[in-house]
Formats: structure tokens, C-alpha cells, sequence
């Protein structure tokens, strides 16, 4: 199956200037088979996909609900927690991202850094606190290591980063506007339908 793993849409991110029906109407015509939504610090674009009468006839079309969550000190962190699970918690940005660690592995979910090598603050090799985000690495399950919002370096880098720790890499588009929708995507080889499939398949590497 194929995922765009990395999604804002307009409902959920103030930067977000796709809805999230088009943006699934936009992913389905180029082959994809799903999309992980992961709105900054906010679970509304995948409570407008629930609510939308749309949500029932996209069948073949998985949705998935995750967040992109802001440390105080390590940047932007990918969270994926179990669809039975929900903790309000996460929707309240500036966590320090040892405790976001406990909180999302205590409660069954996983969570990696987003661009961790992007130029930006908001990348977890970018922050000014060195010896966290060391610290921290082998914790996490995974690492986005293709954002196509990010440089060929940027890119390069992240991929050589999860080599060294060992880490399965997602592939995402990062897109908040049209014209980005599409640009990257990760492989499952097994059929994925819910978020527990995903965090099963992401821990069996």
C-alpha cells in the first residue's frame, strides 16, 4: 500500500490551505492508497474527515490520524497513536520531547522526527539543545527520512541518520498546498487499515 505519510490540511493547520476531501480526491487519482494526517498540534483535519458524508464512499481510501507535535526543545515529532486512544494532551503544544516519549509509548504509540535535518528550528538536529536530542534518538521508532519540502542534503542526511540508529524511515510529502500534494510516499508491504496496523508494521520494522 501506498501512504503519503506526512499531511496538513486546511481544517487543521493554519497553514494548511487544502481540505482535506480534496486533498484524498487529489491522492487517489496519483495511485495512492492512503494518507496519514498530521496537522500541527491539532486532530481537527481527521475530526472534519469523520464528520464529512464523504468519508463513506472513499472505502478503498484509508485515512489515518496522527499529529505534528511541537517540543520546547526538539523540534517538530511525528505522533501515531492507537485509534482507541486519545489524549487531549497532545493537542497542547511545547512539551519537552522526553516526557512527549513517555506519554506516547505508555499509552501503545510511536513517534519519530519530522525533517530532522531540515535548516529550520523546528528540526530535532537544528535545536539548540545538542545533548537532547543525543540523548533521545534511540527512543524514538522511526524517522522521516524523505520530506519533499526538504533539500537532497537535508534528505541524505536524515536517511544516513536512520541507518546509524537502525531506524525504519517514512516517506512524506509534507504538503500543505496543492502543488505539493503527491511529491513523496512510503511503501507498506502489507495492508494497513487502521493506525494499530501501522504502529504493528513500524515496530516490527
Amino acid at each position: 500500500m501506498k501512504f503519503d505519510m506526512h499531511c496538513h490540511t486546511k481544517e487543521g493547520s493554519l497553514d494548511g490551505k487544502v481540505p482535506v476531501e480534496e486533498f484524498i480526491d487529489i491522492l487517489t487519482e496519483k495511485g495512492y492508497d492512503g494518507m496519514l494526517i498530521t496537522d500541527h498540534d491539532s486532530y481537527n483535519g481527521y475530526r472534519a474527515w469523520k464528520r464529512n458524508p464523504f468519508c463513506q464512499r472513499k472505502e478503498n481510501f484509508v485515512v489515518l490520524k496522527g499529529i505534528e507535535y511541537d517540543t520546547i526543545d526538539a523540534g517538530h515529532i511525528l505522533v501515531i497513536m492507537p485509534e482507541d486512544v486519545k489524549l487531549p494532551i497532545l493537542e497542547l503544544r511545547g512539551l519537552p520531547v522526553r516526557f512527549l516519549i513517555r506519554i506516547v509509548h505508555k499509552n501503545g504509540g510511536i513517534l519519530g522526527p519530522a525533517h530532522p535535518c531540515g535548516v529550520k528550528y523546528m528540526s530535532i538536529f537544528n535545536t539548540r539543545k545538542h545533548r537532547n536530542r543525543l540523548a533521545v534518538m534511540d527512543r524514538f521508532d522511526f524517522l522521516e527520512g524523505f520530506n519533499a519540502c526538504e533539500s537532497p542534503q537535508s534528505n541524505a542526511t536524515a536517511m544516513e541518520i536512520a541507518a546509524r540508529y537502525e531506524k525504519p524511515v517514512f516517506g512524506g510529502s509534507d504538503a500543505h498546498k496543492h502543488d505539493c500534494i503527491g511529491l513523496a510516499y512510503t511503501k507498506f508491504r502489507e495492508p494497513i487499515r487502521c493506525e494499530s496496523d501501522l504502529i504493528r508494521l513500524v515496530k516490527e520494522r
